[in-house]
């Protein structure tokens, strides 16, 4: 029931906004849960920069180290994620909070 809210928030937030990240972010997560994008830390260090807000559509997990303070919002994190990102200086979101936070979508990076 989440995910399927979540889809719908995101397709009305594209279309009322005009913006494209939010359909394109819908459309990753409208495909089967085994296609759902899972990342480590690692990935995140190595392509983000430092106050940069990061949209990870699936979960973040925690293999790896985070050097940056970024802003993450996930479908979900792992349990070791979370508190290397806190460790870090982050934050940890979900995709509904960072939409309801920025629903213009600016400044936003899609990591798949």
């Amino acid at each position: 029931p989440r995910l399927l809210n979540l889809i719908s928030l995101l397709k009305d937030a594209s279309r009322q906004n005009e913006v494209n990240v939010w359909r394109d972010i819908a459309s990753r997560l409208e495909a089967p849960a085994r296609n759902y994008a899972e990342v480590n830390i690692s990935k995140i260090n190595r392509y983000a920069s430092n106050g940069e807000t990061i949209v990870v559509p699936g979960k973040v997990l925690g293999s790896g180290m985070l050097e940056t303070s970024v802003r993450i919002a996930a479908l979900n994190f792992s349990q070791s994620a979370e508190t290397k990102i806190r460790e870090a200086k982050g934050q940890c979101l979900t995709i509904e909070e960072l939409l309801r936070d920025n629903p213009k979508g600016r400044g936003i990076r899609v990591l798949r």
